[in-house]
């Protein structure tokens, strides 16, 4: 598997990420490792995680996902093989956000204690707080860079003013940089990231990992209709009962059987012939379900395919 470098990071990662948000909510431990065991036979190295993962599902706090990923690294001895990145600032089970320079040392130290790990490979900003300086966020960053703890920073859902904010304040203080971008994009989603991110990534030759890249499933075809929808997705996957939605799960219908795959192949294998995108990020919680990894892989969709899902989409 060709693996693509993330921006100018020198981290060299594979076209898709796991999204660990599933660990400790729609899968418990025992399945976690049975699916991490598979992502990374698979060649699947690079996983994406967060502190406050899976903190909505019930008797959650937050940290779970994090704490299956450093037992199942500590029981196969392969924390050599793997690239982690996780956030901090979502502020999980208290009011607001919060990336103050104490906030952000303490929830590091917190989140290598349950990766059971000394290094974190990409630390994002999860949530921003605009009430506090871009300075202290990164002087934060700078001292985990200096001990070693951290190896790059991204930002994730912080306005373009925050990252343009953020990246001057760098240059003229001797602070690190955001190297990764990490916005929603999918097919359903398309207007913030091309409007408003796209010449973000391109000015600041930042990597790009997109996440609800499925958009929660419903481009995997699962949803038809509302009934279909069931547990914590409910909220998110409604929206999505649109002419445009079904207009796009249609489309995907149609490529699909095509090019005898998945709906959920055809629509990852869209975003990662998106100019400017380094991976999608995607979750499975079923052995199938990693399928569609695979074949978007390998599935080059043609021009005229990609010109049919931008015209749906757009």
């Amino acid at each position: 598997m060709k693996k693509k470098r993330l921006g100018n990071t020198g981290l060299y990662i594979p076209p898709i990420v796991f999204g660990g948000n599933v660990f400790g909510w729609t899968l418990d431990e025992q399945q976690s490792f049975d699916i991490l065991d598979r992502v990374l036979a698979m060649g699947f190295n690079t996983i994406d995680t967060a502190d406050s993962y899976s903190h909505w599902a019930p008797g959650n706090k937050g940290g779970e996902s994090e704490t299956i990923i450093g037992k199942w690294m500590k029981a196969r001895k392969n924390r050599d093989q793997i690239i982690i990145a996780t956030k901090v600032g979502s502020n999980p089970g208290k009011e607001g956000r919060d990336v103050s320079k104490e906030y952000i040392l303490r929830a590091a130290e917190e989140s290598l204690q349950r990766l059971q790990t000394d290094y974190i490979d990409l630390y994002f900003t999860h949530w921003d707080n605009e009430s506090m300086p871009v300075e202290e966020t990164l002087a934060a960053y700078k001292q985990l860079i200096d001990e070693g703890k951290i190896g790059h920073i991204g930002a994730s859902n912080l306005s373009p003013e925050r990252i343009h904010e953020s990246m001057a304040a760098a240059s003229e203080n001797h602070l690190p940089k955001y190297e990764v971008l990490q916005p929603e994009y999918s097919l359903m989603e398309r207007k913030k990231f091309e409007e408003g991110y796209w010449e973000i990534a391109k000015e600041y030759d930042l990597g790009v990992l997109s996440y609800f890249s499925l958009a929660s499933g419903f481009l995997t075809g699962k949803y038809r209709k509302q009934e279909d929808i069931k547990g914590d997705r409910t909220h998110i996957v409604k929206d999505y009962f649109s002419e445009k939605g079904h207009r796009i799960l249609e489309v995907l219908d149609n490529l699909s059987k095509d090019n005898n795959t998945s709906n959920a192949a055809v629509a990852l294998a869209w975003i990662m012939q998106r100019p400017c995108i380094t991976a999608p990020i995607a979750s499975a919680t079923k052995p199938k379900h990693l399928e569609a990894f695979k074949d978007a892989v390998s599935l080059q969709l043609s021009q005229e395919e990609i010109n049919r899902l931008n015209e749906v989409s757009g």
